[in-house]
Formats: C-alpha cells, sequence, structure tokens
C-alpha cells in the first residue's frame, strides 16, 4: 500500500485529476496527472473498472500498478497528482509490463509540454 500522503483519496482530487491536467496513453494504462499547488510528495490514484475483469482480476492488476507506482511515483515533481488507469488488456500483463507502461507514462508526465503555436489565417 501507499503511504497515506502519497494517495489521491478524496472523490475531489479524483475528478481533478481525471478532468483537468494531461493525458497520457501508455501501453496498458492511461495516467491523467494535474500540478497542484500543494507542496508535498507526488500523490497517485487507481481506476481499475469492470471492463478489466471480475473482481479478483481487477485486485489483482491494482496491487500490481499500486507495487509498481510506489517505486516510481518519487520521480515524478512534488505536488505533482496522478490518476493511473487501467486498460482492460492490463488483466493479462505481467507486472514488468505495468512497469513498462508506468516507466513510459511517467516520463512524458515529467517532460514539459510543449508550446502550440498560434495560427495566422
Amino acid at each position: 500500500m501507499l503511504p497515506r500522503g502519497s494517495r489521491v483519496r478524496t472523490r475531489q482530487e479524483h475528478a481533478l485529476a481525471g478532468r483537468s491536467g494531461r493525458r497520457v496513453r501508455a501501453g496498458l494504462i492511461v495516467v491523467h496527472s494535474v500540478q497542484t499547488d500543494v507542496d508535498g510528495p507526488p500523490r497517485a490514484g487507481f481506476v481499475v473498472g469492470r471492463r478489466v475483469g471480475n473482481a479478483v482480476m481487477r485486485n489483482r492488476v491494482r496491487r500490481r500498478l499500486r507495487e509498481q507506482t510506489r517505486s516510481r511515483l518519487s520521480s515524478l515533481p512534488p505536488g505533482t497528482a496522478v490518476l493511473i488507469r487501467a486498460l482492460p488488456e492490463a488483466a493479462g500483463a505481467t507486472s514488468a509490463d505495468l512497469g513498462r507502461s508506468l516507466d513510459s507514462a511517467f516520463r512524458t508526465v515529467r517532460s514539459p509540454r510543449p508550446q502550440r503555436s498560434a495560427r495566422s489565417g
């Protein structure tokens, strides 16, 4: 389990991360990230829907994601809130596969956003 200070716990925090900020699809997962004004450690929440499988499969995927996230969460900037959503393909994935997807997503979350150019016309 993640330490209490490293968890996205409330409905409002889940909604903030899910509706605003940046969305990155990386293999077996989608990561929603938002930089909050809280000056604490990075925090993570998990969403594993019914399309992933039955309750046993969803809990297995959630446990694997949580364990893989624990060692990688400190690589994110302070105040970052991420919501990690498992896609249905995650049901058949190994922990290493999930870890590779997290590495890819977190690499994108850490990178600065490209500036959009204004179109003239």
